[in-house]
């Protein structure tokens, strides 16, 4: 996917950024070694060289996500199956609370269809209070109740801001997909690189955007532009509409629970794939896709079994969903989980802190994603977090920040990377990414997203071969043995005078998860 920044760079509006890497770096460059391949890859291809004639033992990895197509050619054989449940009989045969789930479980759906686009939780927060204080002005509101007065007045300023910041890019994205509209319409309905370049512009705006455009095609195809801009034109659109809806009342028709109750356990269906399983699916294939089929690509970890868990929609996912799909992970047998998502609010973190506890007491090991905001972590942390209400920390949890396939430290990092010393623990693969997407495809992404389940994989490949370990332990060996790099980086986002660091400013162990370090360790011991 490109970033936003990258369509948006013309001063129209400014969203995430991305790092730029060459256009002949190999596909499969996050599966490569630094010191073998001369790439920061996560060195999977030289582990299996270290760890051949082993057995590993089966680990089922978790993927709570947007949804998996369980039927894709190079994830079919490695979705993790049920044996406690006959499919689609309508009966609860393993009698765990979830009726056919064969494969996984959605918190997403029921009878009345599946949640696909979802509001801010800011805007959910916000109006849950306004309904709270509605009709009450300032000097109606009792002494004991102005603190969450004022909260409620600083969560509104702040959702007008992060509307209006959407409304902002919602109109560069449309400035841009009338741009390309029009270079279509003057050239026969062709959008390429020559028709770009012989059109003429209308104005300085459409100067601006021609000569942005005509670089980001340098190393993206006009294709996968167009898509993007369309793509973006959807997301935005959708987001500003939900922030608007009670989707409360819409979560309620669709599906069937009280989304306030923190308590309810059992609802949703096993529509697992959802209405868009882009993002599950390419988390998958990074982590399991069937290894030596001869198709496709190869997945890191060749002992994972991947389990489905809907809980992630277009928008910000709710603490209640990420609680109970954590604990229906490490219930039905997930020694691994991998969370690529997260926001900047959370109503109701109690619940969640709980469900890592809850992983943490059945040694399953989360891993997360750091964030694609270019925002230091240590001053401003994101939800879910290892770093829990009691200000304790989870131990079987490790944070991901993502990297790019550039030796030079001005690229090394994805500009568009969360970071933070105390906060991140390592750093992934993240940018252009190749892997499994729906309908049988495959297609590049970018993101934090993308570093974790690299990191997912590894920690599955580490737990099948050394079974032995503990998720803590797990955590520490890939800690410990993190390619270390000691020259100058850029560091994403940073404020002016501080653009420049090292590895360790931006993580807790300054440098790179990688699966051959991690095993030449090990058999060492």
């Amino acid at each position: 996917m490109i970033a936003l920044s990258l369509l948006l760079s013309t001063g129209i509006s400014i969203a995430q950024k991305t790092t730029e890497v060459k256009p002949n770096a190999p596909l499969n460059w996050y599966l490569q070694d630094p010191k073998k391949d001369k790439v920061y890859g996560v060195g999977a291809e030289k582990a299996y060289e270290l760890l051949k004639g082993k057995t590993a033992k089966e680990i089922i990895v978790a993927v709570i996500d947007s949804g998996v197509e369980t039927d894709h050619p190079d994830l079919k054989d490695v979705i993790w199956v049920n044996k406690g449940e006959v499919p689609n009989n309508g009966i609860d045969d393993d009698k765990n609370g979830y009726i056919d789930d064969v494969h996984g479980w959605s918190f997403l759906g029921g009878a009345g269809g599946d949640v696909d686009n979802e509001a801010l939780e800011l805007a959910r927060m916000v109006r849950s209070e306004k309904n709270y204080f509605a009709g009450k002005s300032a000097s109606d509101i009792p002494a004991s109740e102005k603190e969450r007065y004022d909260k409620y007045l600083k969560l509104k300023a702040e959702l007008e801001k992060e509307n209006a910041k959407n409304q902002q890019q919602y109109q560069g994205v449309m400035v841009m997909a009338g741009y390309i509209n029009n270079v279509k319409a003057a050239s026969n309905g062709v959008f390429d690189k020559k028709t770009n370049k012989a059109y003429v512009p209308k104005d300085e705006m459409e100067t601006k955007i021609k000569k942005r455009i005509g670089a980001i095609m340098l190393v993206y195809p006009p294709a996968t532009l167009d898509k993007e801009i369309n793509n973006a034109t959807e997301t935005f659109g959708n987001l500003i509409k939900m922030n608007n809806l009670d989707v409360d009342s819409v979560r309620r028709v669709l599906v069937g629970d009280n989304p306030q109750d923190m308590t309810e356990r059992y609802y949703g269906c096993n529509r697992y794939e959802g209405p868009d399983a882009f993002h599950g699916t390419h988390v998958a294939g990074i982590i399991a896709a069937t290894r030596g089929n001869g198709i496709g690509i190869e997945g890191i970890a060749a002992n994972a079994k991947i389990m489905v868990i809907r809980a992630v929609p277009n928008g910000d996912e709710r603490d209640k969903d990420v609680a109970n799909a954590i604990r229906y992970a490490v219930d039905n047998g997930a020694k691994v989980i991998n969370m690529s998502f997260g926001k900047y609010y959370t109503p109701n973190k109690q619940v969640v802190d709980d469900a890592i506890l809850y992983a943490k007491s059945k040694d399953v090991l989360l891993v997360h994603a750091a964030g694609n905001d270019a925002k230091n972590k240590d001053i401003q942390d994101s939800y879910p977090t290892r770093i829990l209400s009691d200000g304790s920390i989870a131990s079987n949890w490790i944070e991901v920040g993502a990297s790019s396939s550039s030796k030079k430290g001005k690229k090394l990092l994805a500009n568009f990377s969360n970071y933070g010393s105390k906060t991140v623990d390592v750093f992934a693969p993240g940018v252009d990414i190749y892997s499994t997407v729906p309908d049988a495809g495959y297609g590049d992404a970018s993101g934090t997203s993308m570093a974790c389940p690299a990191t997912a994989g590894v920690a599955a490949m580490i737990r099948g071969y050394f079974p032995e370990l503990t998720a803590a332990e797990v955590k520490e060996v890939l800690m410990k043995t993190a390619v270390p790099y000691t020259k100058t980086i850029s560091i994403p986002g940073a404020e002016k005078g501080k653009e420049k660091g090292t590895m360790k400013n931006v993580s807790i162990s300054g440098g790179m998860v990688n699966a051959a370090r991690a095993v030449e360790y090990l058999m060492k011991k």
